[in-house]
């Protein structure tokens, strides 16, 4: 009795189009409101690790150093947290998914050399600076102590 209910539906099937799409021939279209996946400007970012400190499933790592923002996406989420949290914007959710892999791999995106150098300078600079000031402070603190110093001898 069973198979006689689904009778009909088999029967209108044989005479209907296919309701699947021809993905491999013609582009998958995505719902309205798929997630997708999260993208980086890398050469946008500043490596503040806001985005590692707002991932639930902690799927993101910032490397400040070697210049590098990695991805694991079989962690991720697409939750869209770290593109929130992103202070410069960098970060987006993109629709669609990235391309399958027959390996379980972290996606690692790599600043230009360019951006690298001038970050470089950048540290550089700043820490010139803060050891000019620190000089700078120690000699006036030397001198304030010799000032009073001689203040003391003074009135001895």
């Amino acid at each position: 009795m069973g198979i006689l209910q689904y009778a009909p539906q088999a029967l209108k099937n044989l005479f209907l189009p296919p309701v699947t799409t021809s993905y491999p021939f013609e582009p998958a279209t995505y719902p309205e409101g798929s997630r997708g996946h999260v993208e980086i400007d890398i050469d946008n970012c500043i490596s503040c690790g806001m985005c590692t400190r707002a991932c639930p499933s902690n799927a993101l790592s910032v490397d400040k150093m070697k210049g590098t923002w990695t991805i694991n996406r079989f962690d991720c989420v697409a939750c869209g947290f770290c593109v929130e949290k992103c202070p410069k914007k960098c970060l987006s959710m993109v629709i669609g998914y990235e391309t399958p892999n027959n390996t379980k791999s972290e996606a690692v995106y790599q600043k230009s050399p360019e951006v690298l150098e001038r970050e470089a300078k950048q540290r550089a600079e700043i820490a010139a600076k803060a050891a000019a000031a620190a000089k700078a402070k120690a000699e006036a603190a030397a001198k304030a102590k010799a000032n009073s110093e001689s203040e003391t001898e003074a009135k001895a």
